[in-house]
């Protein structure tokens, strides 16, 4: 039995030779159901069926995704449902199976972790192709550099933020976020993007202070056309300015 976890961007339109060329070589694709009109399992639909390949959906199971006390518990608790769910479909069907990646496996995702706990439990190998990232796409949308000359960039998620400012970090790409709480970062600059590389994709930059109110807009028109929205921005501190979120 075989799995590889393929990276497809955010969408058919970054699906890499490489990646479209295991794709074909699988006998299916394995892929979570979150609901009835799963917008990417939709996706993943449309990159399986332009290589041939089946797509079994996998009810998802239920995760608290309000804030639990226990966040990483709750997240183990959730990874291991997944196990259980996926382990009883490539026990039944064996095969290849593929798991299509939105944007890059290596980014915030847990299906490395998962496949890593399938091995455990199957006889399985399984490799990892990649994907372009979401930051990686957002970069190219605003025509930027990520970070600047000689200077680290901070990669974290929403839930995070807040606390990395207050640690000092003053060039941070958000990943995983709600609606953004930008509150003390007015005079930090931003650029920010929605549900890249569909067609909902919207962009919005310039001082958090002056575009707060069109990324607001921005937000429910990718929400409208696509019904959720995935966003992911740059934010950098002014230079010589102090973070302050108080």
């Amino acid at each position: 039995m075989r799995v590889r976890v393929l990276g497809i961007g955010m969408g058919p339109q970054h699906v890499t030779p490489e990646v479209r060329d295991a794709l074909r070589g699988c006998d299916y694709v394995v892929a979570a159901q979150k609901s009835s009109d799963d917008g990417l399992l939709a996706l993943r639909r449309v990159v399986a069926e332009q290589h041939d390949v089946e797509v079994v959906p996998v009810p998802d199971p239920e995760r608290d995704r309000r804030d639990p006390a226990d966040y990483p518990g709750a997240v183990a608790a959730w990874h291991e449902a997944r196990v259980a769910a996926y382990e009883r479909v490539l026990r039944e069907r064996g095969g290849t199976a593929a798991f299509l990646v939105w944007g890059d496996p290596s980014l915030y995702d847990s299906t490395i972790r998962v496949v890593e706990r399938l091995a455990e439990r199957l006889d399985v190998e399984y490799d990892v192709l990649p994907g372009i990232s979401a930051p990686q796409l957002l970069a190219a949308r605003h025509r930027i550099v990520l970070h600047q000359v000689g200077a680290p960039v901070h990669v974290t998620t929403a839930r995070r933020l807040r606390a990395d400012v207050a640690a000092g970090q003053t060039n941070v790409v958000v990943m995983l976020g709600g609606d953004p709480d930008l509150t003390g970062l007015e005079e930090w600059s931003i650029w920010w993007g929605a549900n890249l590389g569909t067609d909902s994709e919207e962009l919005v930059a310039g001082r958090v202070g002056a575009v707060a109110p069109e990324l607001e807009r921005a937000r429910g028109r990718a929400r409208a056309a696509a019904g959720w929205v995935m966003d992911v921005y740059l934010l950098r501190a002014p230079r010589r300015a102090t973070p302050s979120l108080a």
